[in-house]
């Protein structure tokens, strides 16, 4: 039988710092590590046709941390986003950019390098990578009931919908976190609903190509009756 591809795949990053504890090394050394596998893991998902991604990088939650984590997050996030960083090479092999998150907690010179990826890259159409920075669920539903008040329509799963800061990505066929965590942490948690959960031990900057074949597999073998 042939395989069906999802059409999006939400990836919470998680177990970095303690794959750095695990191997010996400063726990900001696990986040380095972790951002080059999710450049990694971004063209083997557009290699296998699908055509959106999200990642779970930096939560409203995370912005409590320790301040020296926190600072470091943040030069990488705007290392990552910036002209000669990583993304925008992304953009460069046909992948589209786009930004989730409360981005007014965010440095400007970081909200303008992620508008100017975003512009740059909103021609290409052979997979959608949305980033979620300083993203919650609790906050993107909260953002649209204040934005859908604004406009006097009527309240509808639709009409709301289109006002989520992720309102053009579809629903997550597949959730998969690393690191041996079993919940969602506030990711997704309107798009979740009927998403297939996958919670794996490994740590994320040991998740690996053949793993997510794994669990494309697995998903075939679902059977999803979405509530019928």
């Amino acid at each position: 039988m042939e395989q069906q591809m999802p059409a999006c795949i939400g990836i919470m990053l998680d177990g970095n710092r303690r794959w750095a504890k695990k191997n010996g090394l400063p726990k900001l050394e696990g986040h380095r590590r972790g951002y080059e596998r999710a450049l990694e893991c971004a063209r083997w998902v557009r290699d296998r046709g699908i055509k959106h991604l999200a990642y779970f990088v930096f939560s409203t939650e995370n912005w409590n941390r320790e301040a020296d984590e926190v600072a470091y997050l943040m030069k990488l996030v705007e290392h990552m986003v910036s002209k000669n960083g990583a993304l925008p090479r992304l953009s460069e092999e046909g992948i589209r950019l786009r930004f989730i998150g409360k981005r007014e907690m965010l440095a400007e010179s970081t909200q303008d390098a992620m508008l100017t990826a975003e512009k740059q890259s909103a021609q290409n159409t052979q997979m959608t990578l949305w980033v979620g920075i300083s993203y919650g669920g609790r906050a993107e539903i909260l953002e649209a009931a204040k934005r859908i008040a604004k406009t006097g329509e009527e309240v509808t799963e639709e009409s709301f919908r289109k006002h989520f800061w992720s309102a053009e990505m579809p629903d997550p066929d597949i959730i998969i976190r690393t690191g041996n965590v079993q919940r969602l942490s506030n990711f997704l948690l309107w798009q979740a609903a009927y998403s297939e959960l996958f919670f794996i031990d490994t740590l994320w900057p040991d998740f690996s190509e053949e793993m997510l074949d794994r669990i494309l597999a697995e998903y075939n073998k679902r059977e999803r009756r979405m509530g019928r």
